[in-house]
């Protein structure tokens, strides 16, 4: 029943880092709703199973992926359904808020609720019953709700995308986890605990980074954040010759490495007990204000065309562009659009970039990341 995202390592040694812990294991003796915001990757997860083992709650964790499933699936898995309350439903089954009764519940991913879904969600929270799909009696609950995402509800809310009710409701205790970039100081011990793990699944000893090796990687602006840090390693443990993983061993896309020299990164490896976290530099923030002012010249030049189908081109070139600079990956081109999941699937399915959704009918699993057989 539980979909867990991956989580590894909760190794906080940045100083930001153990000054958010601590602000965590307070919420945690609480027994507040609690919403966790972080790019994808950042171990999210992780923090919401702290919470729970530092809470008094005796149940379960049960994580779960708001994501992974279409509306037709998620409505019978969160709430649970009756037998006969659907095609397929032959017998009853309890949802995940019953799974959870006397624990946490981790819903990820909750900026990808549909608005249904989220009134019901809504209701939940305010009644502390939920009611299966085809049933009309309550089920009473005692569960935590821990809800994390990747996109500024902020301004889904604004933008009528979400539910501001709802919102503040799981907004009781807010936990922003900053970028792995942004932390810096857990960059090398994370990459340890990473070696660690896997050079004993690979039968290797004592492998070590190369002092070039560990500039590399803090230099790099980890775009896909403690996960892509694991996998980084992971590859170059099994490529690094001598036990000693060399800069060269490192899978890392040239274009995403923060504007610092190989000496200005030496200096950061040797000032990790620092509490001083970079700051995007100003010459960065400079030149992306120069892009936004040469669009608005653009689209003002598009308006006066008299183009008739303006938005509707501007829109697909904008999710295409950026489907395609994320290499299809419909979790980073969601964060890079600042939009969910659910709402960038509908812009894929319209502009032809991904197929339908189709479901078997044998296991009820819906197909959502098939690309499109059209160009």
């Amino acid at each position: 029943m539980t979909l867990s995202i991956r989580a590894k390592a909760l190794l906080f040694h940045d100083p930001r880092s153990t000054a958010l812990l601590v602000q965590v294991e307070r919420i945690a003796r609480s027994e507040a709703t609690a919403l966790i915001i972080g790019e994808t990757g950042t171990g999210k997860e992780l923090i919401a199973r702290h919470i729970h083992s530092h809470s008094e709650r005796k149940g379960p964790f049960v994580a779960v992926n708001c994501g992974a499933f279409s509306e037709s699936l998620i409505d019978a898995e969160l709430f649970g359904h009756e037998s006969g309350a659907f095609t397929g439903a032959t017998q009853a089954r309890a949802g995940w808020f019953e799974a959870a009764n006397g624990g946490t519940l981790f819903l990820d991913e909750i900026g990808d609720l549909s608005q249904s879904l989220q009134v019901k969600l809504l209701r939940v929270l305010q009644e502390r019953q939920v009611v299966r799909l085809g049933s009309r009696r309550p089920v009473s609950l005692d569960v935590r709700l821990i809800a994390a995402t990747n996109v500024d509800l902020k301004k889904a809310v604004a933008a009528d995308r979400f539910r501001a009710d709802l919102f503040y409701r799981l907004s009781v205790a807010t936990i922003e986890l900053p970028a792995l970039c942004e932390r810096p100081g857990d960059i090398l011990p994370l990459a340890q605990h990473f070696i660690n793990i896997y050079q004993s699944k690979l039968k290797l000893e004592q492998v070590r980074l190369a002092p070039q090796t560990q500039a590399a990687l803090l230099a790099y602006e980890w775009p896909g954040n403690i996960r892509e840090l694991e996998n980084v390693i992971h590859f170059a443990l099994i490529v690094c010759r001598d036990n000693v993983i060399q800069a060269d061993d490192l899978k890392l896309v040239g274009a995403l490495h923060r504007n610092i020299s190989a000496v200005q990164s030496a200096a950061l490896s040797a000032k990790l007990s620092s509490s001083d976290v970079p700051q995007q530099p100003a010459a960065a923030a400079n030149e992306q204000a120069n892009l936004l002012t040469r669009l608005e010249r653009l689209f003002g030049e598009l308006i006066d065309s008299g183009e008739s189908t303006l938005f509707d081109s501007v829109e697909e070139i904008l999710v295409r562009t950026a489907f395609a600079g994320c290499h299809q990956n419909q979790v980073q081109t969601a964060r890079v659009l600042g939009i969910s999941r659910n709402i960038l699937r509908t812009h894929l399915k319209r502009f032809g970039l991904i197929r339908l959704e189709t479901t078997s009918p044998a296991s009820g699993i819906v197909n959502l990341d098939a690309p499109s057989v059209s160009h």
